[in-house]
């Protein structure tokens, strides 16, 4: 072997494929394995090989699993496991009957692998070639546990045929694909949440597929400018929104309707920002439309809108362009919300704002004129300044709010003279109580007196007449 072609072919393939050198050796190693298990290997073994890249020599080592009688099938269980197996084969069947039986078992069929499946996980069948019992195992290594792996050498071979070099190539293109895919994933994950530039390669249907590099990412529709146009190799910047794993390798899904694709331009555009001297605290957005942008200075002394738009607007006109002409302004934001939701408003100009924190809503005052340019076309820049400042906003003139203050006095009023009226009836309910008590004491006196008198004639003796001795 030639030392030094094989370790620049090395290199070379890692460089490419943009995977660790490690990572490579060890492919290679599986490759040799998997040869040498071919041509001098018996079914079941694991074999492994240890390449020297100094010397470029190769030791082969077979590894047997150290396991116990809990861990394995007893033969009454290899014989259920057999019958279950012989049962479950499909007999020959017209198509009519072999269609009726796969509908009325199929449920059955899928259960039972299902069990067959858990208890294999548990157990599973010795093979000499793989497994060692326990008991011999300790006449090797005294203090070893069911579990670890004996290391056995072998004898070292140096001629493959040529089915075991076709077995050795294919481990390595799989490997090394599997490989080149695991990095491509753990690459774009760690970028989540940043921008980057892409062609358009192909579009199918609505998606749009870009070139980003090392994979493709896809653009789908719900994450598009409505009514952006794109042609295939143009140059766009993106916003990576999530990174998922498929049986094919990486899916990088993109956006450009995300808020916080607006925010990572302006941090690629202004430096104040970059460097947390500007910091962006809300962002409100209708995509290939119009944005708004709160911003607060950390510094005094900076101007943060003015760090945004930059000298003559060159920073908001390079986001922008890249937006395909969406409209944004950029406002301060403020600790109080009278403030913010009158700046949030912009660029209409607000004569007085007033919340009620219970409700969470706000009431916004500005003048005739400046009514249509508050609420904005079909209700976008009130509704975009509540998405902001997330209060529920409602514009109004100081006539309207002067003619609601009327009503609400008067009906104020109404409802005092409601209440002093109810209470008058209460008060001429509970008056009524006592004097009706009063005639009854008076109605029951009387009665009481005369059952007192007769009380007393009873207990006094009677005279006696001289017309009652006769």
């Amino acid at each position: 072997m030639d030392l030094k072609t094989f370790t620049s072919a090395i290199a070379q393939i890692a460089e490419e494929k943009g995977i660790p050198r490690e990572k490579v050796i060890e492919t290679i190693e599986m490759a040799i394995a998997a040869a040498y298990k071919k041509d001098y290997g018996v079914k079941g073994q694991i074999i492994r090989a240890k390449l020297n890249e100094e010397s470029g020599e190769v030791k082969f080592s077979q590894l047997k699993i150290v396991v116990d009688e809990s861990m394995l099938f007893s033969e009454k269980e290899l014989e259920e496991l057999k019958n279950k197996k012989i049962s479950g084969q499909k007999e020959p069947l017209s198509k009519a009957g072999e269609e009726e039986r796969v509908r009325e078992k199929e449920s059955e069929a899928a259960e039972e692998r299902k069990n067959i499946g858990d208890r294999e996980e548990k157990k599973f069948r010795f093979n000499p070639e793989k497994h060692m019992m326990l008991d011999e195992a300790k006449k090797i290594k005294p203090d070893v546990k069911v579990g670890e792996e004996l290391e056995f050498h072998l004898e070292t071979k140096a001629d493959y045929g040529r089915i075991a070099a076709m077995t050795a190539k294919q481990v390595i293109i799989q490997r090394i694909r599997e490989a080149e895919r695991e990095a491509v994933f753990e690459e774009y994950k760690t970028k989540e949440g940043e921008v980057i530039s892409g062609i358009v390669q192909r579009l199918e249907g609505r998606n749009i597929f870009f070139d980003i590099g090392k994979t493709v990412g896809l653009l789908p529709p719900s994450e598009q400018i409505p009514g952006e146009f794109y042609k295939i190799g143009s140059r766009l910047r993106l916003y990576i929104l999530k990174v998922d794993k498929d049986i094919k390798g990486s899916i990088v899904i993109l956006s450009r309707a995300y808020p916080k694709f607006l925010s990572k331009l302006f941090e690629i555009e202004v430096p104040e920002i970059a460097s947390r001297v500007v910091i962006i605290k809300a962002i409100a957005r209708e995509p290939g439309s119009r944005s708004k942008i709160a911003v607060k200075s950390e510094q005094p002394g900076i101007d943060p809108i003015g760090s945004m738009v930059g000298q003559k607007g060159t920073r908001v006109g390079v986001v922008i362009d890249e937006l395909g002409g969406e409209k944004i302004d950029i406002i301060e934001w403020s600790e109080s919300p009278e403030k913010f939701i009158a700046n949030s408003l912009s660029p209409a100009k607000v004569l007085e704002v007033k919340v009620s924190k219970i409700r969470n809503q706000a009431i916004a005052i500005v003048p005739e004129e400046q009514l249509s340019l508050a609420i904005g076309r079909n209700g976008q820049n009130v509704r975009l300044a509540a998405k902001l400042t997330g209060w529920k906003i409602d514009v109004r003139m100081p006539e309207a709010v002067k003619k609601e203050k009327i009503v609400e006095k008067e009906e104020e009023v109404e409802v005092q003279e409601k209440e002093k009226e109810e209470e008058k009836k209460d008060i001429k309910k509970k008056a009524k109580v006592p004097v009706r008590e009063k005639k009854e004491k008076i109605k029951k006196k009387p009665s009481e007196e005369a059952a007192k008198d007769e009380e007393k004639e009873n207990s006094f003796p009677k005279e006696e007449t001289p017309g009652d001795k006769e």
